[in-house]
Formats: structure tokens, sequence, C-alpha cells
């Protein structure tokens, strides 16, 4: 059951990012920047800015949020899963070597899981 739930909270995390990559997909600043066409704007009658957005505020933006959606929920999963391993380990101190391989083995793929986001963010900055 509670390697049911960390495997939950992965793909969560791993929903989260693909979210993100979805909206950036679909969102104004990235259409607007892949046509190649500045935008104008104008602060005053006197003066006009040409700002020219090619769309990386808007991909640093989802890169930053699939990350930190990805870190913290990765921060979250394993210090709940250390915290129930020691719990295990004060009940039954002579299963302590099961437990902490098994600890181990879930925190990888806990880690894993962000490691896949942060590809995800870095394909989303440079490939996008």
């Amino acid at each position: 059951m509670k390697s049911l739930k960390t495997m939950v909270i992965g793909m969560m995390m791993l929903g989260l990012v693909l979210c993100a990559g979805f909206i950036l997909k679909a969102s104004p600043v990235y259409a607007a920047g892949s046509e190649g066409t500045p935008q104008v704007e104008t602060q005053n009658q006197e003066t006009k800015t040409i700002v020219e957005s090619d769309g990386t505020t808007g991909k640093a933006i989802a890169a930053g949020i699939a990350i930190g959606c990805a870190a913290l929920s990765g921060a979250i999963a394993m210090g709940w899963s250390i915290s129930k391993s020691n719990d295990s380990i004060a009940r039954q101190p002579e299963a302590a070597d099961n437990i902490r391989t098994l600890l181990m083995l879930g925190l990888v793929f806990i880690e894993t899981v962000v490691i896949y986001a942060l590809i995800v963010a870095i394909l989303i900055v440079f490939v996008l």
C-alpha cells in the first residue's frame, strides 16, 4: 500500500510536468514567438518600444514550474518514506537491514522521476 502511494505521487509529478509542456505549447507567448514577427507596444504617443517575443520567457516559466513541482513533490515523498522507514526500524530493529534496502530502492525510484522532470524541463527550454 505504501509503495502504491509513492508510485501515485511519482505519476502525479510526471503528469504535472507534461501539463506544463502542453500549456506552454498552447500559450500565446509561444505562438507569437514562433512567427518571428516583432510585436509593437506603445508606451506614449511619442515613444514606441519594439518587443521581440521569441517565447523564451514562457519557456523559462514553464520549465521553472515543472521542475519546481517535481522537486517539491519528490522532496515530500522522500521525507514521508524516510519518516515511515525510521518508524519501522524503531518498532522492529531486527529488520533494519531489509527496511534500509527497500528504503534506498524507493528513494532511487523517486529521484528518477525528479530527474525525468528535469529532462522534460530542459526539453521544454531547448526543443519547443
